[in-house]
């Protein structure tokens, strides 16, 4: 089959032709028609992920959407035909999804969302599973809490803004001015980070209470700021990028929480598959009622332009998620 492989950090990507692989115990084999390009994509490519574990040579790509064709000894969540989506491979050992085939461990897969296309599909599952991981398993998000995103126009940003408000929470998001109207179009109240700083979207929009949920989805000075805008006592931060040197003070003066996301843990130690398999079900069932959906950038690509789409996601200049047609 054709696949992308890195054979070096830091090298060109190049399709090669490589073994068809084979549904063992636990796997079906899944024929990908699409693959969602993520900025950690980049960064592995790069060598500068090394929490990734990848170890060239390897097949790149996190998200895939597709169409299962094998299943593997005791398999009976999934038959052959099953359109499928999942967060499954381009970490450790796990082969990636930029290439024809996968053999993928059935439980970090759920059947695709009906109303969403395959192309729509691999958008969703790195960016879906990280924010329900932070709202829903760390924080709690319930209804009538106000919930601040970090970035609300970026990938999870996007989907953290859908899934609160799915939730019945009140939310708002920071953002640039290009993408104010963004957040505003999933019903967020947009924040120019730019134009407003903590103190003045805290006292604006909470009284100088704080918001109940702080979602981070940027890192840096931005989790800085989260510690200072999350409401006293009952607050909880989240962020998916709490990886630099922080002071905590600004939390405990607040008497606050503090969760971090590692989303590829289950990938790295196989511990805890089964919950990212629970999650896609959720978001499909979300997607077909009409409460979630990706934003795509219109370009197209193939397996043969990806270095293209890598360097588009490189720059920040992706107007939505880069997809890889992986399937002509």
């Amino acid at each position: 089959m054709r696949a992308v492989v890195l054979r070096e950090f830091a090298s060109p990507l190049r399709v090669d032709e490589i073994d068809l692989p084979t549904a063992g115990a636990g796997q079906v084999l899944v024929r990908i028609v699409a693959s969602g390009v993520n900025p950690l994509d980049t960064k592995i490519q790069a060598g500068q992920a090394p929490h990734a574990r990848v170890r060239p040579p390897a097949v790149l790509g996190l998200d895939l959407a597709g169409v299962v064709v094998a299943v593997g000894p005791d398999v009976t969540s999934f038959q052959p035909g099953d359109e499928v989506y999942g967060l499954t491979g381009g970490v450790a050992d796990l082969q990636g999804s930029l290439a024809e085939y996968a053999a993928v461990d059935c439980r970090l897969l759920a059947r695709k969302p009906g109303v969403l296309s395959m192309r729509e599909a691999a958008a969703l599952p790195l960016a879906l599973i990280t924010a329900w991981e932070g709202l829903v398993d760390r924080a709690g998000v319930s209804a009538g809490q106000k919930v601040l995103v970090h970035g609300g126009a970026g990938g999870v940003g996007y989907v953290a803004i859908q899934l609160a408000r799915a939730r019945g929470a009140e939310v708002y998001a920071t953002g640039s001015s290009s993408s104010i109207e963004v957040i505003r179009s999933l019903g967020a109240v947009p924040i120019d980070y730019r134009v407003s700083g903590v103190e003045e979207y805290v006292g604006t929009h909470t009284a100088g209470q704080g918001f109940d949920i702080v979602v981070d989805t940027v890192g840096g000075p931005t989790l800085d700021a989260s510690f200072a805008a999350v409401r006293t006592y009952e607050g909880h931060v989240v962020s998916a990028l709490g990886w630099g040197s922080h002071s905590l003070a600004p939390l405990s003066f607040r008497g606050a929480t503090y969760s971090g996301v590692f989303t590829l843990l289950p990938m790295l130690t196989g511990q805890g598959r089964e919950h990212h398999g629970e999650i896609l079900r959720e978001g499909a069932a979300l997607a077909d009622a009409g409460a979630l959906r990706p934003r795509l950038d219109p370009r197209r690509f193939t397996l043969d332009t990806v270095a293209e789409a890598h360097e588009l996601v490189a720059r920040g200049a992706g107007a939505g998620k880069v997809v890889v047609d992986v399937e002509a």
